[in-house]
């Protein structure tokens, strides 16, 4: 080999490097911690499960929603905010997946946690077998930007009303085990 032929299988290999060094990071969401995570639009706890979604920025700043409507309700509000990952929950798995590959379903009944009724599956056919099984209709990362993000009040009400019940119960047994003082 001569010093040409060498100069330019080093430039080559120098090459691949540059190109395998800039390759796109693989970026995970920040694990949520029950104890002290609250969702940005609601203030409310939010639980590592199948309902919790999370979107980072691109200065870094990672933020975490109870509900998917949160999310999208944050986001419709911030639109001015430069966005560079979305997470969601698989409903079944509860594993990470990015928003923008997911497939979703929305049905009135579906409970979920700020009554917004939409769920995330990892690919189509596990909403599709939910929609089988439940009902409900398939929506797309696309489709979920035209959603009409409305809660279901009378799942709120309900919601409400069962706290209200919790909230009273645990009343009457801080009362009941002070008078056995």
């Amino acid at each position: 080999m001569n010093q040409k032929q060498i100069k330019t299988c080093l430039m080559a290999i120098l090459a691949l490097f540059i190109i395998v060094g800039c390759g796109k990071k693989e970026v995970k969401p920040v694990a949520i911690n029950e104890e002290t995570d609250k969702c940005e639009i609601c203030h409310m706890a939010v639980k590592d499960n199948e309902f919790a979604t999370e979107i980072m920025l691109e200065n870094g700043k990672s933020m975490v929603f109870d509900d998917i409507g949160c999310m999208y309700k944050w986001m419709q509000e911030n639109s001015d905010k430069k966005i560079a990952h979305s997470f969601v929950k698989d409903y079944d798995t509860k594993e990470w997946i990015e928003a923008d590959t997911a497939s979703y379903v929305y049905d009135k009944p579906i409970k979920t946690p700020m009554a917004y009724n939409v769920i995330s599956f990892t690919d189509k056919k596990g909403a599709q077998s939910f929609i089988n099984q439940h009902g409900g209709s398939l929506l797309t990362y696309e489709k979920l930007e035209h959603h009409s993000w409305e809660k279901n009040e009378e799942m709120v009400k309900e919601m409400k009303e069962k706290m209200k019940m919790h909230d009273s119960q645990d009343s009457m047994e801080m009362e009941h085990s002070e008078e056995s003082h």
